[in-house]
């Protein structure tokens, strides 16, 4: 197996990024480092360690938490004292990550996997993976918002165009919008708004593809079901496996 596959399916992180972990020495095998792109492992005979402590095979687990507002998304403790979601995530075994990010005063859908081939590829806009936001903004409304916010706009020199827009309710000074976007680009929807004079007051994902947020309450987790992993499975070119066990214990 190619090492970059091994670290990905350890949960360590995608293939890619596992790749920047080889050239920079991070990575031996069998207390050797090892640089070379392309290396391949035994999974059953060596040895692999990153920094110096083994990594191995978990049980893939696929979760989603109701992450509250003012929580940062990291699994780190911060020198700030701001608090984070790992908070949240007692009773869960393996080590999950967080598929992309909700900034710290956003709230909402946020999934956790230690599947990083998964993650890389519901994060990458490239499998088109919509994001739905509601999202309460403020300012002057301009006439027909629908139409003109599904015109896209130039964000940081790209034209950007949201998947899909609805304004559930809208006054002179205030408006809630539904919002889409395949793309993760750091504060991708607040810097939308702003293009159109419009300031976000409040920010919540409510689904990542077909997996939906729900009821579920703030600060609460629960493993997504056999439907919604097949539909992001599907969604991003993987297969899914014929022998595959339910998420929360999926091998």
């Amino acid at each position: 197996m190619r090492l970059n596959r091994f670290l990905s399916e350890c949960g360590i992180t995608s293939r890619r990024k596992a790749d920047n972990l080889i050239k920079a020495g991070r990575i031996t095998v069998n207390g050797e480092v090892v640089r070379a792109l392309g290396s391949v492992v035994d999974e059953t005979a060596d040895t692999v360690a990153l920094d110096g402590k083994p990594v191995h095979k978990e049980r893939k687990r696929y979760v989603m938490l109701n992450k509250p507002p003012f929580y940062l998304t990291s699994l780190k403790s911060m020198e700030d004292g701001k608090k984070t979601i790992t908070s949240f995530l007692g009773g869960i075994e393996q080590r999950v990550y967080p598929v992309g990010r909700l900034d710290y005063d956003s709230e909402g859908l946020l999934i956790l996997t230690n599947d990083g081939e998964l993650a890389n590829r519901i994060h990458h806009p490239r499998y088109k993976v919509a994001k739905t936001y509601l999202a309460e903004v403020s300012g002057e409304m301009p006439g027909d918002l629908e139409a003109v916010l599904g015109e896209g706009s130039e964000i940081e020199k790209r034209f950007t165009r949201p998947d899909s827009v609805g304004v559930l309710e809208v006054s002179a000074r205030s408006a809630r919008v539904s919002i889409s976007f395949h793309e993760g680009r750091k504060h991708l929807v607040k810097k939308y708004f702003e293009a159109f004079g419009l300031r976000v007051t409040r920010l919540k994902r409510i689904s990542c593809g077909n997996v939906r947020l729900g009821e579920l309450g703030k600060g609460a987790w629960r493993d997504l079901n056999p439907g919604e992993l097949r539909s992001l499975r599907k969604m991003t070119g993987l297969l899914p496996r014929s022998k595959e066990k339910t998420p929360g214990g999926a091998a």
